[in-house]
């Protein structure tokens, strides 16, 4: 098995990245839907966030409401520091059993973990930053995400900066591209990959 940390900032494009090396035959783990799956009603982390939270970030069909939890912890840095050291330990539970099930295999996985520079993996056999200036990150955050600007513009100064993310990089794919481009410069990073066996 080769394990490689797949990380980038919000509207870098790294999901794109995902499907692509999926495409190419990885097995990619996604913290965030992992996290989506906790979240759902009567899972381990949706009973905890209803506690943290209160009721009125429950709807009517019983679900999380996303944008409300999003709007709190976004406005309040304890809030959001209380939540992450409550759902990390098990996303990172979920991820590691995940990742164990192909430890005998010649897999290439991949874990795509959106906060990789806050929350180091340990096991790594490199890392694979998506690159993207933080205002291109907006543009296309309003134009793709209907995102507020001023709303994409917070999210980005909540995560890790393009500094802290490319010192923790092995190899880097610079999306600022067109999708053409960005499939081969997938090409080079799974060339990059198959190296590492």
């Amino acid at each position: 098995m080769i394990l490689i940390g797949l990380t980038g900032g919000i509207g870098s494009g790294k999901s794109e990245v995902a499907r692509l090396l999926t495409a190419r035959g990885a097995e990619v783990i996604d913290a965030d839907l992992i996290v989506r799956e906790l979240q759902q009603p009567g899972a381990e982390v949706y009973e905890k966030m209803v506690e943290l939270f209160g009721p009125e970030v429950v709807g009517a069909d019983r679900a999380l409401d996303r944008a409300a939890i999003a709007k709190k912890v976004f406005t309040d840095e304890s809030l959001l520091k209380t939540l992450n050291q409550m759902i990390h330990p098990i996303v990172r539970r979920v991820m590691n059993e995940r990742v164990e099930s192909f430890r005998s295999t010649d897999k290439v996985v991949v874990l795509d973990i959106p906060l990789l520079v806050e929350n180091p993996r340990e096991g790594l056999d490199g890392v694979l930053v998506v690159d993207l200036d933080g205002e291109l990150a907006v543009k296309r955050l309003v134009e793709q995400r209907n995102m507020n600007a001023d709303d994409a513009r917070a999210r980005i100064a909540k995560q890790a900066t393009r500094e802290q993310r490319l010192a923790i990089a092995n190899h880097v794919i610079d999306n600022s591209g067109d999708r053409d481009e960005l499939s081969r410069k997938v090409d080079l990073a799974w060339s990059w990959i198959k190296s590492l066996k």
